[in-house]
């Protein structure tokens, strides 16, 4: 996989201010911007839990969308491989989607195994810390591995994935998230209530 090269974008580009506010934006939503950013193991839940809370917001009137990771490199990212450069920007070319989509007014599920605090941090700053929560879906190593869904953990065991998360590629779990949730323990209904109360203040206007 070739570098990422971030000096080949042209200079010649202005800001253009949006001629509506971000407070008229949340007036037709009845609900403030803020992004989910869901990081674990492959195997963990976090697709599951994304489109469960997408599902949940919807039913209640809200404007929610999931970013998810597999989905997304079969587009904008496709270009992309596994190593810790194009880690790096995945994560970066999401957390600039997740603002734009942000500043539209949505409430945006970001789901993305996200291994690296450092690229986390730079989502968040991205992001901007007032809309960013990080939510580590912690189920275990083993948790995920007995479940296997994919069979990727039985191919990175066999050699047959290179750079594969939690295996033959570090996973540094956060420090200090905003909501922890292990799938092996809180059913899907549970985590998704406690999704919704982290981001309660966002939801009414």
């Amino acid at each position: 996989m070739s570098s990422i090269d971030a000096t080949k974008g042209s200079q010649n580009v202005v800001w253009h201010p949006h001629s509506v506010d971000s407070h008229v934006r949340s007036t037709l939503f009845q609900q403030r911007p803020v992004t989910l950013w869901l990081t674990g193991l492959s195997g963990a839940g976090k697709s599951t839990l994304g489109f469960a809370l997408e599902h949940a917001l919807i039913a209640a009137g809200h404007a929610g969308f999931v970013l998810d990771g597999d989905n997304v490199r079969h587009g904008l990212n496709r270009d992309l491989g596994f190593s810790a450069e194009d880690r790096q920007e995945n994560i970066r070319r999401i957390a600039e989607v997740a603002r734009l989509m942000n500043a539209a007014g949505l409430i945006v599920i970001a789901s993305f195994i996200s291994p690296y605090r450092e690229d986390r941090q730079a989502a968040r700053e991205i992001i901007g810390a007032d809309n960013f929560r990080e939510i580590h879906v912690s189920t275990s190593l083993s948790a995920c591995e007995q479940r296997d869904v994919k069979g990727l953990y039985r191919k990175a065991r066999e050699g047959l994935i290179a750079e594969f998360t939690g295996i033959s590629s570090p996973y540094e779990a956060p420090l200090s998230p905003d909501l922890s949730l292990d799938t092996a323990v809180l059913s899907i209904d549970q985590a998704v209530a406690q999704m919704l109360e982290l981001i309660k203040d966002r939801l009414v206007v």
